[in-house]
């Protein structure tokens, strides 16, 4: 999948508010005073550092954006930055945040040992830090904010057991990162429904380090191989690494036949799916997740308790932490319309071009 380009603006209206954003990607990052909307002013200064602009598209062109206005709307100054892909940098980072004063930090770690680190610093300069999206194994995050990755990857599972309709197959899991707790959650969601159908037999099994779209190409391409092309279903943790299984499928005339899942609803994962070569994606609204990021940093830059009614055990830390996570919605060529009617995306883009008349025929 490409990069997002240099220059990102999104629209997004939640919560009441009329939501709109542009921002610069990279390593640098944006700075605000905050607005004057809300009822009362946050004190301190929030900081959050999004991890890559590779892995998915989401984080500059959905995330930030939502950020950045909630940010806005309840008047608390903030900056955000993107570690583009590197630990290195995403300390050096959160060095120049914790010194330029933030009293929260959020980060989305790139693997949990770094993340721990930048949190033990932070930390120890009385910078409360939370877990936005990805939970760092061993650290020390006063708050986890995400969805149910657990029910993602059970989503994930049956949404590719109900597209295989009960016939024998073949099944192969090209799952997310290693280092990428939430993708070791994703994967034993859809195990705990694939492992269970006794007419799916699994085949191969294989992670994608960084979740990177072109090394998954080669992946699947030697998995596909190996099984001797005799793969009938195909779980894929996102839509960027479906891109990646379909582009082999495409390439040995199989596209469309092999059911595909996804993940994150992105433009070209709902496109595919329109299309029928992906069976389904799992939608995690940004806003609904950037929100709630939001309001539990804003809470502890007021010195508040944040309302996180859940749990997510931490086995490497030895504790539970607290958790605010959400509700990921199944998305097939019959719903649609329950992303882009939500603002995930929009239907100018999905509908571009070809998908046009896909888009009529499914009703959008």
């Amino acid at each position: 999948m490409n990069r997002v380009p240099s220059m990102v603006c999104a629209v997004l209206v939640g919560a009441g508010l009329a939501l709109s954003g542009c921002s610069s990607s990279g390593s640098g990052g944006d700075q605000g005073s905050g607005g004057s909307g809300g009822d009362a002013k946050a004190e301190g200064k929030i900081g959050v550092i999004l991890p890559d602009t590779k892995s998915s598209v989401r984080w500059e062109s959905k995330d930030r954006p939502a950020l950045e206005e909630a940010f806005k709307a309840a008047g608390v100054p903030y900056t955000i930055q993107n570690a583009e892909g590197s630990t290195d940098s995403m300390a050096t980072i959160a060095d120049g945040m914790i010194a330029d004063g933030v009293t929260v930090l959020a980060i989305v770690n790139l693997d949990s040992d770094s993340g721990a680190a930048i949190q033990q610093k932070a930390a120890s300069q009385g910078v409360k830090t939370i877990d936005y999206d990805r939970l760092t194994l061993g650290g020390s995050a006063d708050v986890y904010v995400s969805f149910d990755n657990n029910t993602v990857g059970q989503l994930q599972g049956q949404g590719l057991v109900d597209c295989l309709a009960g016939k024998p197959s073949n099944v192969v899991f090209l799952n997310g990162s290693p280092t990428d707790n939430n993708a070791t959650l994703f994967t034993a969601g859809a195990h705990s429904v694939v492992d269970k159908t006794p007419s799916v037999k699994i085949v191969g099994e294989q992670s994608v380090p960084d979740w990177d779209n072109d090394k998954a190409v080669t992946i699947f391409e030697q998995m596909y191989t190996a099984a001797d092309g005799r793969i009938d279903g195909v779980y894929a943790a996102n839509d960027g690494l479906a891109g990646s299984v379909i582009s082999i499928l495409e390439k040995n005339g199989r596209a469309g036949q092999v059911p595909v899942t996804g993940q994150d609803a992105t433009v070209e994962g709902l496109q595919n799916v329109l299309a029928g070569t992906q069976c389904m994606t799992v939608y995690k609204s940004a806003k609904e997740e950037a929100a709630a990021l939001a309001k539990a940093a804003i809470a502890l830059a007021k010195g508040e308790s944040v309302d996180a009614p859940g749990k997510s055990r931490d086995d490497k830390g030895n504790r539970d932490v607290p958790s605010v996570l959400l509700t990921p919605k199944a998305i097939t060529k019959d719903n649609v319309d329950v992303v882009i009617s939500d603002g995930g995306q929009s239907k100018d883009e999905v509908c571009a071009g070809q998908f046009a008349a896909m888009c009529s025929a499914a009703g959008l």
